[in-house]
């Protein structure tokens, strides 16, 4: 197993953790800070959700060989942080809701039920959602650049040079060069620092009925329709497939030990895992599971030093980390595009599912993950029925 470690794996374990730390901490500290949360309470959240994340991503992809990474709910933290503001949850109610939700995903998981719903997504919706979720990194890349074209440019420029004369070390070079800028610009900032170990602190749970079915049901809907979803897609287009019920089940049992701290979601990462089912983890498919393992390793950190890591990522300057995360992807994302619009009478359905998921939108509180594949599913079902009609004709 050690013979199929290698540093394009290390960085992209790293990148994945960078990425999907870095561009969604901000909504978990607004959820901490409008439940009222202590600072230790929040310190405590980190390690929940870094030693949470940590031990099924290393349990899942040793036992399967497979690069199967998990990550806590994005849309989920945002769930819980609106309903604290407007008044509707206190911190122990949180914790209910999370333990509850955490029992709904057990339930779909072991039951086989969310299984046997994505058996029946056809591969170019599956493709065409992934690129979906993905594009908005890569145009996020490209929009951030007046905001430091030195930067962002050279590292595109990088990029573009790497992937032609040393595509295996393009990724590494191009965050390697991103770092050196960034630094002798001064961007860079380690004097805020903390230097400390997190300890997790214990949090009653109260169960209350309105918080349970209008934050709790929400949290399981978004968290399994805009994080499970398209990561069973991420997994599935990298040309894997996964023990789905067991996986979804058993990150259902770790958020229930892991909520009382403030674990409020794990799940199957979606935007994160392209970085370790790619090429660019890997040239060969079957070495590319030490990236999540490698990412578990950081995510160990990020629970042991949940505050010294917090101020670690926000020392990058966000046009940093918004490059690295839009150019790693971006031969992901023409790979499931090519995926996608491959079958000519999928085509039209998977131009909706892209276009869908790329908008963004949000609809009674569900990501456009669910409703690009809803919105794909009824044109091939339309398309469907009209092919019926016209051989009975």
């Amino acid at each position: 197993m050690l013979k199929d470690f290698s540093i394009s794996a290390l960085i992209a374990g790293f990148v994945s953790v960078l990425v999907g730390f870095s561009s969604s901490i901000a909504i978990i500290f607004q959820a901490t800070q409008a439940l009222g949360a202590t600072s230790a309470q929040t310190a405590s959240w980190l390690w929940a959700i870094g030693i949470g994340m940590a031990i099924p991503t290393l349990v899942f992809s040793l036992m399967t060989r497979k690069p199967i990474l998990i990550a806590w709910s994005t849309p989920g933290a945002a769930v819980v942080g609106a309903a604290a503001e407007a008044g509707h949850l206190t911190m122990e109610q949180a914790i209910g809701t999370f333990l509850f939700s955490a029992l709904l995903m057990a339930v779909a998981g072991f039951s086989g039920g969310f299984e046997r719903v994505m058996k029946r997504l056809p591969l170019a919706l599956a493709s065409a959602l992934l690129a979906g979720v993905l594009a908005r990194f890569a145009l996020d890349a490209f929009v951030i650049t007046p905001k430091n074209p030195l930067l962002v440019l050279s590292m595109a420029a990088a990029y573009v040079t790497g992937r032609r004369f040393w595509p295996k070390a393009n990724i590494p070079l191009v965050l390697v060069l991103g770092v050196v800028i960034s630094a002798c610009q001064g961007l860079v900032n380690l004097e805020h620092v903390p230097w400390n170990l997190t300890r997790p602190v214990w949090t009653s749970p109260e169960f209350s009925p309105a918080a349970l079915l209008g934050v709790g049901v929400p949290l399981f809907i978004v968290t399994m329709a805009s994080q499970n979803l398209p990561g069973l897609a991420a997994i599935r287009a990298g040309g894997y497939e996964a023990p789905v019920s067991k996986v979804i089940g058993w990150t259902g049992i770790a958020t229930l030990v892991f909520a009382p701290f403030g674990g409020f979601a794990l799940n199957l990462a979606a935007i994160t895992a392209a970085f370790c089912v790619g090429p660019d983890a890997h040239p060969d498919p079957k070495r590319r599971y030490w990236a999540p393992v490698c990412a578990a390793g950081f995510y160990l950190l990020l629970g042991l030093f949940g505050a010294t890591v917090a101020g670690l990522f926000a020392a990058f300057p966000r046009e940093l980390v918004l490059a690295i995360a839009g150019l790693a992807l971006l031969s992901t994302i023409a790979n499931s595009l090519s995926s996608a619009l491959a079958d000519e009478g999928s085509r039209e359905a998977a131009a909706m599912t892209f276009f869908v998921t790329l908008s963004g939108i949000t609809l009674l509180g569900i990501g456009s993950a669910f409703w690009g594949v809803l919105s794909g599913g009824i044109v091939l079902l339309v398309r469907a029925a009209g092919q019926r009609v016209g051989s009975a004709s």
